[in-house]
């Protein structure tokens, strides 16, 4: 109880002494603030932007593992010419693997895109949509949100119907005055029935993955329309195998080991050549992002430190000027009884409390940037940077406070009775 009561006294010296040199205090206040915004706020950025650009990923799926040309590789030693004259998954292959693959996969799809495609109904058009063609299953390895409407039927993907789902940038503008279910557009002279409308993402910065200008149509009707690439190089788009893994395998080892066996079989690969494709993984880019932004976190974590040091800095001077002031104060205390501890406690808590007061200011400013309306990049600060701004508050405050407490606590009460 008196160790508690001593803590409460040294917290209500320390207010006492914010409060009777106001302006001083906001002064010193003033560099911690603007020490914590910096840093929270270089976050905050950091964190919005890696979130942003992960949900812009959102379209290549979870637990996928995909059959391609090129391998999904981020480093700067990257071999492209042993990729170059690789075959590109075909339809042929997408039909043997569905054959082969055992029971560790959920979902097999093939999918091919088409990007500067212009839609029209009637007197309405609108410009550089993409033309997606997938395979029944391409649901279970990707997300479609339907907001309206439905998928596909497997009749409609083995029949080539002229159907398709498109994205709320499409409907709005090809169907301004209603309901876009039911109605007819022409895609490359073909004329398209709408059955469902994919739900509206608005602005990424990987603007080729929102599904707002994208159109998807059966397979074997993108066929139809587009010539698929044999090389992967003009000629027409080129197809993508996707399989998606069941939950059973977290690390997707075992379908991938089966995926690869199969896959040579398919393409008669003999034991000692090496593979002529890829098997890529989500994974492989939520990584290298991972990576980035880590590196960018840590020199913005740098960059705004020097900002809370310049704080920092601030704080300890005013407490060496605190001390200075109530050296007096400090003598008659220790004269009746006060202990070193509670001398050192009474300066760290306003060292603290200054830091405290400073970083949370710098917090809400950083939360009321974040409310300005972003349509390309919306900020959003996280619990645990507010966890953060306050830590680095309070060690600050402890950092700057520490030898002016621990100046205060060793004086020799007579000397400092007798201070001026």
């Amino acid at each position: 109880m008196l160790t508690l009561r001593l803590t409460l006294e040294s917290f209500r010296f320390a207010l006492d002494a914010l409060k009777s040199n106001l302006l001083r205090t906001i002064l010193s206040l003033l560099g911690v603030t603007v020490g914590i915004f910096a840093i929270i706020a270089v976050f905050t950025i950091v964190d919005s932007l890696e979130a942003n650009i992960r949900s812009s990923l959102d379209f290549v799926g979870d637990k996928v593992i995909y059959v391609s040309k090129w391998p999904f590789a981020f480093d700067s030693d990257f071999p492209w010419w042993k990729y170059f004259n690789r075959p590109v998954p075909t339809p042929r292959e997408y039909q043997q693997l569905r054959k082969q693959l055992g029971p560790n996969n959920k979902g097999i799809a093939i999918f091919a895109a088409n990007s500067g495609n212009t839609l029209k109904a009637g007197s309405n058009s609108v410009a550089d949509c993409v033309l997606q063609g997938v395979s029944y299953d391409f649901r279970v390895v990707s997300n479609v949100p339907i907001k309206e409407g439905r998928y596909f039927t497997t009749q409609e993907m083995d029949a080539a119907r002229p159907v398709a789902i498109i994205g709320a940038t499409i409907a709005e503008n090809l169907f301004p005055n209603g309901n876009a279910l039911g109605q007819q557009f022409k895609a490359r002279g073909e004329t398209l029935t709408v059955i469902g409308v994919m739900e509206k993402e608005g602005k990424k910065l990987i603007t080729i993955s929102s599904n707002d200008a994208n159109c998807i149509v059966p397979f074997n009707n993108f066929t139809k329309l587009f010539a698929l690439s044999t090389t992967g190089f003009g000629g027409g788009p080129s197809a993508t195998i996707a399989v998606k893994g069941r939950d059973e395998d977290p690390g997707l080892l075992d379908l991938e080991y089966e995926m690869r066996g199969v896959m040579r079989n398919i393409r008669g690969l003999k034991p000692r050549e090496d593979d002529n494709f890829a098997l890529n993984r989500p994974e492989m880019i939520a990584s290298a992002i991972g990576k980035l932004f880590g590196v960018i976190g840590i020199v913005g974590g740098i960059i705004g430190s020097f900002a809370i040091l310049v704080g920092g800095f601030g704080i300890a001077n005013i407490m060496f000027v605190s001390v200075r002031e109530r050296t007096n104060i400090i003598g008659i205390q220790k004269s009746l009884g006060a202990k070193n501890f509670f001398i050192l406690f009474q300066f760290l808590f306003e060292a603290i409390c200054l830091c405290l007061i400073g970083g949370g200011a710098g917090i809400l400013l950083v939360w009321l940037v974040t409310l300005v309306p972003q349509d390309a990049l919306p900020l959003t600060m996280s619990a645990a940077r507010v966890v953060l701004g306050l830590l680095i508050s309070v060690g600050i405050g402890i950092i700057a406070g520490i030898v002016p407490a621990v100046m205060a606590a060793n004086l020799d009460p007579v000397i400092a009775i007798r201070a001026q």
